[in-house]
């Protein structure tokens, strides 16, 4: 008796609902779909995208209405490249972009000046700076700090 309950209880509880998803998996993949139910399905899903392109439409027509009625002007989406929807980084520059920025180096001494800030050695001053004031706090806190 013991035995069948801890059988129970430490086996995989979902062992049989998963045998019998395997099972219907194999099923539906070696039959194929009969053209009949295909085509209906085909229709079907016509049928659902015509209801929401009306809707949408009436929808727009209603949008429209107020707009017009309190004077609001509609929002202007700008068309981005579809292939930056999941970008991280920067958008590519454009061609015109490119030739302004090669336009633009040619003028300037080198292109390695521009990659850095005007104002290094002030910048470099204070990463110098830092330790130093880093070691005056830490000495600052040890010294209000005592161990008991």
């Amino acid at each position: 008796m013991v035995s069948l309950l801890t059988g129970g209880l430490l086996g995989n509880p979902l062992s049989g609902a998963l045998e019998d998803k395997e099972e219907k998996k194999g099923d539906n993949g070696d039959e194929e779909e009969d053209p009949e139910i295909a085509e209906a399905k085909r229709e079907a899903e016509e049928k659902r995208n015509e209801k929401y392109r009306k809707m949408e439409e009436e929808r727009e027509t209603m949008r429209q209405g107020i707009r017009d009625k309190y004077g609001i002007q509609k929002k202007e989406v700008p068309k981005e490249d579809p292939g930056l929807e999941g970008r991280l980084g920067r958008k590519k520059k454009t061609p015109e972009e490119l030739a302004a920025e090669a336009n633009g180096e040619t003028l300037e001494s080198g292109a390695q000046s521009s990659m850095f800030p005007k104002n290094l050695d002030d910048l470099s001053a204070k990463v110098k700076e830092l330790p130093g004031s880093v070691m005056t706090t830490v000495s600052g806190a040890t010294e209000k700090c005592i161990v008991q």
